[in-house]
């Protein structure tokens, strides 16, 4: 009965992570500019793999008997790292003025760049001659 259990909560871990693998590379290949495949491969992507994960995890621990910690803590730095290079990489394009889709109806970043970028230059201070 156990045994059961695990088998479909660990297919349909697997089966809920390759779903979201599928549509992480949907969003790769169909979404318009950078900004939105870049948030397409790393929300989707991780839920993904962490689901993936998650199944084999599951399989380790109840079907063969072993308790894998690295299986964990793969699971955690994924979960951490995953979205924040997502982050720092679109926020990387937008600074290096890689423009955002036509179909873009709001820029939340934009007056941020800006106030950076003044603050910035209001603070150099000119070179002594």
């Amino acid at each position: 009965m156990v045994i059961t259990i695990a088998n479909i909560l660990i297919i349909v871990s697997i089966s809920v992570g390759v779903l979201f693998s599928v549509v992480t590379a949907l969003g790769l290949v169909r979404l318009p500019d950078v900004y939105t495949r870049t948030h397409a491969a790393s929300k989707s992507s991780t839920l993904g793999v962490l689901a993936i994960l998650t199944g084999t995890f599951i399989h380790f621990f109840i079907i063969e008997g072993v308790f894998n910690t690295q299986m964990i803590i793969a699971i955690a730095f994924l979960f951490i790292t995953a979205p924040v290079g997502g982050h720092l990489i679109g926020r990387a394009a937008y600074i290096s003025g890689i423009k955002v889709a036509e179909q873009t109806v709001r820029d939340d970043l934009g007056p941020a760049v800006q106030r950076k970028r003044k603050r910035f230059a209001l603070s150099k201070k000119p070179a002594d001659d």
